[in-house]
C-alpha cells in the first residue's frame, strides 16, 4: 500500500500529490529561509520553472538568475511576482536570454553571471526540450533534445563551477539540481554514449526525449562523484518532478502526436501536479536535501532509477563524449581551452 501511495504521490496531483508521508514529507512551507544566497534557474519564467522562482523569492533569496528564451513570458513572470509577493520582488531577478543549444552563447552568459557574483548557493538545471520530434541545433547540428537539455547544461554549469567552489570553500553548502524524469527509463536499452552517430540517431519522441532525460541524471551522478569527493559541500542531484501542467504537456506535445497528444493535454489534466507541485523535489533538493548523488522524486522519495542511470561506466562515457563534441564543435574548444566539467 505505501508503494502505491508513493507512486502516486511521485506522478499525479491534488490529493495524491499529499500521500507519501512520514519521511517522505514535505512541502514547500518546508523551505528554509534563503536569505545571503545567491540561485540560478533555468527556464525559471514559466512551468516548474517558475514554481521555483516563486518559492525562492518567496523565502527569501537575495539575488535570482534566470536564464531563459521568451521576453514576453518573463515579463509576465515579473507582473506575477511582484502582485503575489509584494511590489519591486522582481528586482531581484535578473533575467539572461538564453538558447541552451547555442553553446557559445551559454558560456558567455555563465561569464555575464559570474562578473556579477561572489557566491552561488543554488543552481536548477531546469530548462529543457520536451517530447518532440528531432530536430537540430542551428550553431552545432547536434540532436537538440541532447543539445539543450544535457549539453547546454553541462556548459553552463562547468562555467560557473567556479564561483561555487569559492562558495562552498567559505562554508557554505552549494546544492546542484538536475531536472530528470521517469521518462529516462524510457531510452534506447542500446544507449552507450560512444559516438556523434550515435546522438544523432532519431529513436521518436519518447525515446529522444527518455534519453536526454537519462543524460541529465547521469550528469548529476557524474558530478556527485567527482565534484562531490573534492568539494564536499557542494550537493549534486537529480530531480523527477510528476506530471506537471505544463506548455509541454498542454502545446508542445501535439507536435509530435497531433491526435494522440490529447490523451495527455486533455486526458490527464484533471491528474497533473500544478507548477508549484511540481517543483517540491526540486526545492527539497535545492534546498534542504544533504545527500548527493540522488534521483528524488516528490515529495523527497528517493528512487532507484533505471539501470542505466545507475550506470557509472555510462556516466563516464556520456561525459567524455561531452567533451570531445563541445571541444570540437566550439571556439574555446578550438583554441585550446577544453571543458572542464569538474
Amino acid at each position: 500500500m505505501e508503494t502505491i501511495k508513493n507512486t502516486l504521490a511521485e506522478n499525479f496531483g491534488g490529493s495524491a500529490h499529499n500521500l507519501a508521508g512520514g519521511s517522505h514529507a514535505f512541502s514547500l512551507d518546508d523551505v528554509p529561509d534563503l536569505s545571503g544566497k545567491v540561485a540560478l534557474v533555468t527556464g525559471g519564467s514559466e512551468g516548474i520553472g517558475f514554481g521555483c522562482t516563486h518559492t525562492l523569492l518567496k523565502h527569501g533569496i537575495s539575488k535570482l538568475f534566470i536564464v531563459s528564451q521568451r521576453k514576453e513570458v518573463i515579463e509576465e513572470a515579473y507582473k506575477a511576482v511582484d502582485e503575489e509577493l509584494g511590489a519591486g520582488t522582481s528586482k531581484k531577478i535578473v533575467w539572461l536570454q538564453c538558447d541552451l543549444s547555442d553553446w557559445e552563447r551559454t558560456a558567455n552568459i555563465a561569464k555575464e553571471i559570474s562578473d556579477q557574483i561572489d557566491r552561488l548557493d543554488i543552481q536548477i538545471n531546469n530548462a529543457g526540450r520536451g517530447i518532440m520530434t528531432q530536430q537540430f541545433a542551428e550553431t552545432n547540428g547536434i540532436d537538440l533534445h541532447m543539445a539543450a537539455n544535457h549539453f547546454g547544461h553541462v556548459i553552463l554549469t562547468s562555467h560557473l563551477l567556479p564561483v561555487m567552489k569559492k562558495t562552498a570553500s567559505a562554508g557554505h553548502i552549494v546544492r546542484i539540481v538536475n531536472l530528470a524524469s521517469n521518462a529516462h527509463q524510457g531510452a534506447p536499452s542500446e544507449t552507450a554514449f560512444e559516438s556523434v552517430d550515435e546522438l544523432q540517431k532519431d529513436y521518436g519522441p519518447n525515446g529522444q526525449y527518455g534519453r536526454s532525460k537519462l543524460a541529465t541524471l547521469l550528469h548529476a551522478k557524474y558530478l556527485a562523484k567527482h565534484l562531490t569527493s573534492s568539494y564536499p559541500n557542494i550537493i549534486a542531484n537529480a530531480t523527477h518532478p510528476g506530471i506537471v501542467d505544463t506548455a509541454q504537456t498542454n502545446i508542445h506535445i501535439h507536435e509530435p502526436y497531433p491526435i494522440l497528444g490529447y490523451g495527455v493535454s486533455a486526458g490527464l489534466k484533471p491528474f497533473r501536479k500544478d507548477q508549484f507541485e511540481g517543483c517540491v523535489s526540486t526545492m527539497y533538493a535545492a534546498t534542504a536535501c544533504e545527500d548527493s548523488g540522488m534521483y528524488i522524486a516528490p515529495p523527497s522519495i528517493v528512487e532507484q532509477g533505471s539501470a542505466q542511470a545507475n550506470d557509472l561506466e555510462l556516466a563516464e562515457r556520456l561525459m567524455k563524449l561531452t567533451r570531445e563534441v563541445v571541444n570540437e564543435k566550439t571556439e574555446a574548444g578550438k583554441k585550446g581551452c577544453p571543458l572542464r566539467d569538474y
